[in-house]
């Protein structure tokens, strides 16, 4: 009789399920197809096919532990690819596509702040729900949008640590914190003026000073101007934002030039692979992380970091990078978030991802009234012989951090 009594029950909630939300759905009853348009040619396309594999990994390791359960039918996750080719219009173009063509009512991000601020207007006038995790310029944050959450932390957090380690470590230059020279060389985009925000904020908090502010166009490609003006200057820290092209520009040009600054740390070094690249060239640079693979997180659908990033090179051939790992996130807050609203309706699913608090191999995931992650820190690590050593903060750091840098 029990097993009758719950079969009722499922077919009940079935029917009820399809009355209401049959129009939710855009494809077969059996599965829910996320869309995405990200980067696959174009300036982007290396993090672009990173954040593709963190979702594709994600949805097919889902899918193999059962799906989502909704009612008491499991439905699988499928992925809907459209290449933006680094285009913002073209990310327009395809968002609109996905949403009104395809009728796809969930959406995942595209790789950058650039692309993830001109799609949002489509989303949202739609009212799909998106976690995107390539975006982390402040401002996708303050408009006001309701559909948007983010599972990382926003860019002026991601130097902001090197500036805490340099005003502790000031003493083992022989100076105090108040007495520092930064240099800041920056990408002239919103995510790289956003890292440049959260360092100003840094130095301005401990007095220091602001001895060097240079901006360049897209693609920083060339950093030998700033290099003279730094051998002549000697600030005790130079911090680096511009991408891929940035962090490998910076470390081939300060080598090349015999540049020395005590205290060097950039965004991008696990994307550019610059210890896996640049070999003794990149030692001891501080290097920012949404995470890494040493962390003590965990959860029930990837295991440990560790585990998922065995699990990444097993699948892919290559380290896994921050992009890849914080884009398997958001596919997992995405089948947590349907399985708890029970739905498919756009609507209640965007509330129930908007409660979320979640333990993930990332890291927690909890989102402010903007869509932000609030309970995520950044990571600090140090490359050491060809591997990113996480230094910040104290409660995951496998070793100190070396200050200064020593000298080649």
């Amino acid at each position: 009789m029990r097993r009758a009594h719950r079969l009722w029950l499922c077919l009940f909630a079935a029917l009820i399920l399809g009355a209401s939300e049959r129009s939710a759905r855009p494809q077969n009853e059996d599965v829910i197809v996320i869309g995405a348009a990200v980067s696959l040619t174009g300036k982007f396309a290396q993090n672009g096919v990173n954040t593709k594999n963190g979702y594709d990994l994600a949805a097919r390791k889902i899918n193999e532990n059962g799906g989502i359960k909704i009612g008491c039918k499991s439905f699988r996750i499928v992925l809907r690819y459209y290449d933006d080719e680094s285009m913002p219009a073209r990310g327009i173009e395809l968002a609109e596509r996905l949403i009104s063509q395809d009728g796809v009512k969930f959406m995942l991000g595209p790789y950058s702040s650039g692309l993830t601020k001109a799609i949002l207007p489509v989303v949202e006038k739609h009212k799909v729900p998106m976690i995107e995790a390539n975006g982390a310029a402040r401002e996708l944050f303050t408009k006001g949008y309701r559909y948007v959450f983010a599972v990382l932390s926003t860019s002026d957090q991601y130097l902001a640590p090197a500036i805490d380690l340099a005003a502790e470590h000031a003493a083992d230059l022989g100076k105090t914190p108040e007495s520092l020279r930064v240099a800041i060389v920056m990408e002239n985009d919103p995510f790289a003026q956003d890292v440049r925000a959260g360092v100003l904020d840094g130095v301005q908090r401990y007095g220091m000073q602001v001895i060097i502010d240079d901006q360049f166009p897209p693609e920083l490609n060339d950093m030998s101007m700033t290099l003279t003006k730094i051998k002549v200057l000697k600030p005790d820290v130079l911090v680096v934002s511009g991408q891929e092209t940035g962090a490998l520009t910076a470390i081939t040009q300060i080598d090349a030039m015999k540049v020395y600054v005590p205290i060097l740390a950039m965004t991008h070094c696990d994307s550019a692979q610059i210890a896996e690249k640049l070999g003794e060239a990149a030692e001891y640079a501080f290097c920012a992380h949404q995470w890494h693979e040493t962390l003590g997180y965990k959860d029930e659908v990837f295991g440990s970091a560790g585990d998922f990033a065995r699990l990444f090179q097993q699948t892919y051939g290559y380290r896994v990078p921050d992009q890849a790992a914080e884009s398997a996130a958001a596919v997992h807050v995405y089948a947590d978030a349907l399985a708890r609203a029970q739905s498919l309706d756009p609507e209640k699913v965007r509330d129930a991802i908007a409660a979320t608090e979640l333990e993930t191999f990332y890291g927690p995931v909890k989102f402010d009234g903007s869509g932000r992650n609030v309970a995520k820190p950044m990571v600090l690590t140090q490359v050491r012989h060809g591997e990113y050593v996480v230094v910040s903060p104290a409660r995951w750091a496998t070793d100190k951090p070396i200050i200064p840098r020593p000298p080649r």
